[in-house]
């Protein structure tokens, strides 16, 4: 994806390729927070510095849409700040500064404005969707730095705001299935799915990418979103009010896969639901490793996740099934084969609602509110 700048095949001067951002801009408008609390520490800012390519690798992406996930509301309130912190300036060389200000935002679609150097996959002008990592600078703003890496064509079949619904979810639940649960187009045909907490962002992607791979899935979800879930091919859809979960669960036929997006006491009994000794695997993307390391410090809190994560996966090693937690990876090469789905038909962005850049509070307090059905995206180049 990032070559050498002398294999660029544009044939344009490599240093133009270089220059940072147009000299003429020093800010521009930005939503960000200076202190970590609640929806009243968002500010909107026309003064925020304008990204600069700091290697040669790297992207500068006007942002025409960005879209919200739970982590902005964790980011927001400061949850995992430890973790990115760490990420963010390994080796303390900046003591005396923090995160702040900080724009917060992981999904962007937009037009590909500057490349560095090494930068040949990708050119000034090209449509492009990427999820940026949470230790970076946010996309709720007129434009963003990414990593070549990071970065992939926008499917040509959606616009700039239903494309902004999907890279962060796809991605987390990309990790989940594929990465670590090993699942792909050539083994997952009649597979039985269970996936828990169907109707949000990370769910309602997930239906949609074993189903086009050939799984039979089951979709847990509350009654309202059961139309939803069944129209983006869920064989059988168990609403989690309408009595005992795992009584109505028990009933079926054991599964191959189980992603749980809900955590808490499900994971005591949901493991019961899988086939033993057959391979079947359980994987979480409800995790503690961000909360230990906030609440134990870096060395402590990674120290008792790995104790957590080690113990539980022998204990269930040992009840003939795979236990594993998934967290999202940014990566351009996976947004290339989502892509190729979203084209192709077999995936589809669901947006609850779209806000214009001005309101940017109102979708935060939006998804605060929970129980929405999909995504809830930002227009950042609307003009209301």
């Amino acid at each position: 994806r990032v070559l050498c700048g002398a294999a660029r095949a544009s044939g344009r001067p490599p240093l133009r390729a270089f220059r940072a951002s147009p000299r003429a801009r020093s800010a521009m408008p930005s939503w960000v927070i200076d202190r970590y609390g609640r929806n009243d520490v968002l500010r909107f800012t026309r003064d925020m510095v304008f990204p600069i390519i700091h290697f040669p690798n790297e992207v500068i992406i006007k942002v025409h849409a960005a879209s919200l996930n739970p982590i902005d509301l964790s980011m927001r309130s400061g949850y995992g700040a430890t973790a990115l912190n760490m990420k963010r300036d390994p080796l303390k060389l900046k003591s005396d500064e923090t995160e702040f200000p900080l724009t917060l935002g992981r999904d962007v679609s937009g037009v590909v404005m500057e490349c560095g150097l090494s930068v040949s996959y990708f050119k000034p002008g090209d449509e492009v969707w990427a999820a940026i990592p949470p230790w970076k600078q946010g996309t709720l703003s007129e434009f963003v730095v990414a990593s070549g890496n990071e970065v992939s064509f926008k499917p040509k079949s959606l616009s700039h705001t239903e494309a902004a619904s999907l890279p962060y979810v796809g991605l987390t639940a990309w990790s989940a299935v594929n990465q670590v649960g090993g699942l792909n187009r050539n083994n997952c045909s009649g597979k039985r799915v269970l996936i828990l907490g169907a109707s949000g962002g990370v769910g309602t992607f997930a239906v949609q990418l074993v189903k086009a791979w050939g799984a039979h899935v089951t979709a847990v979800c509350s009654h309202d979103a059961s139309t939803l879930l069944k129209k983006l091919g869920a064989d059988d859809v168990v609403d989690y009010k309408s009595g005992n979960l795992e009584e109505q669960l028990r009933a079926l036929p054991l599964f191959d896969f189980i992603l749980d997006n809900v955590g808490g006491a499900t994971e005591k009994w949901a493991l019961d639901l899988l086939k033993k000794w057959s391979g079947a695997t359980y994987v979480t993307l409800v995790t503690p490793f961000l909360i230990n390391m906030d609440k134990l410090g870096v060395a402590d809190g990674m120290l008792q996740t790995g104790v957590t994560v080690g113990s539980k996966t022998v204990k269930h090693l040992f009840k003939g099934v795979h236990y594993r937690w998934a967290f999202f990876m940014p990566s351009g090469p996976s947004l290339d084969e989502i892509a190729g789905l979203v084209d192709s038909g077999k995936i589809q962005p669901v947006i609850d609602q779209v806000f214009p850049f001005s309101e940017v509070p109102k979708a935060f307090l939006k998804l605060e509110g929970g129980h929405a059905r999909g995504k809830t995206v930002i227009d950042v180049i609307s003009k209301k």
